[in-house]
């Protein structure tokens, strides 16, 4: 049940039916998410951050989701996971962050040797910085929107205290730079690439004291081809948390859910019934409480 505002909310990765997911489930939940201490989001889930941040209701009409503007199966036959497997690229997948874990120095190296390996797609994520110049979120200290370095690999936590500056519009994109979907954002002078080549959620980087609430949304846990790698994630960050002394709470998709959502995270044309099933899932869980 879920009758208490977090005190930091981190939306994970999901692609295009991942953020749909999100937005249902917290309009269906029907608190004011937009209160929240700290917001994180990685990947699809900087987007529905982003716009929690501007101001902005997660309701119906906000469709962020096809400001995507991204191919609705790169492969139909094979879906989002094997598409990739297909084109030798699973390691740099947003999605499939496991194959380099870990906050070591080498974790790192291995995610940029890869990523230097990797095709160079010039497509853009055109429309969805259009989208994001009408929400005018600012870097208020409450944003903190993940991407990985390019060069050396490391994890980038744009907002947060010590990180690169800026603009929220950037941040966002760098974070949904999907290494084999979408070119690169350059910021200063370094390149970045999805948040989610680190982590599907990035939990253990959630912002907060000894204490403080932790809601995560993981769209990956509970659908699609990633649920294992996802999971195995959230065990160890989770973990993390707790022994800074902090509660944390993890929602995946229910069962209806992850079916709406299927195998393909990216396929644009199942995004309403996505988000129905996101926001049935959330009113369920207001009425348990």
């Amino acid at each position: 049940m879920i009758n208490e505002l977090p005190d930091t909310l981190v939306l994970g990765a999901g692609g295009t039916l991942g953020e749909a997911w999100m937005r249902g489930l917290l309009s269906g939940i029907g608190l004011d998410f937009r209160e929240c201490e700290y917001i994180l989001g990685t990947s699809a889930g900087s987007i529905v951050a982003a716009t929690l941040v501007s101001g902005r209701e997660l309701d119906a009409g906000d469709r962020a989701t096809r400001a995507w503007d991204a191919p609705s199966a790169p492969a139909p036959r094979f879906g989002l996971a094997r598409a990739a497997a297909r084109a030798g690229t699973v390691a740099v997948s947003p999605l499939a962050p496991l194959a380099f874990a870990g906050l070591a120095p080498p974790g790192r190296l291995a995610r940029s040797a890869v990523l230097a390996a990797s095709p160079r797609p010039q497509r853009t994520l055109g429309r969805l910085g259009h989208h994001l110049d009408t929400l005018g979120a600012t870097f208020d200290g409450r944003l903190r929107v993940a991407a990985v370095d390019r060069g050396s690999g490391a994890r980038v936590l744009f907002g947060a205290p010590g990180a690169p500056t800026a603009s929220v519009r950037d941040a966002v994109l760098a974070s949904c730079a999907v290494p084999w979907l979408f070119t690169p954002v350059k910021i200063g002078d370094r390149e970045y690439v999805d948040g989610g080549v680190w982590s599907p959620v990035n939990l253990d980087a959630a912002p907060g004291g000894r204490g403080a609430h932790v809601l995560c949304l993981a769209p990956t846990a509970g659908a699609g081809p990633f649920t294992a790698v996802t999971k195995a994630a959230l065990v160890a960050e989770e973990m993390a948390l707790i022994a800074r002394g902090m509660r944390v709470r993890t929602i995946v998709p229910d069962t209806a859910a992850a079916a709406a959502i299927g195998t393909n995270l990216m396929q644009a044309d199942r995004v309403e019934e996505v988000l129905d099933a996101g926001f049935a899932q959330g009113r369920t869980l207001t009425a348990s409480a």
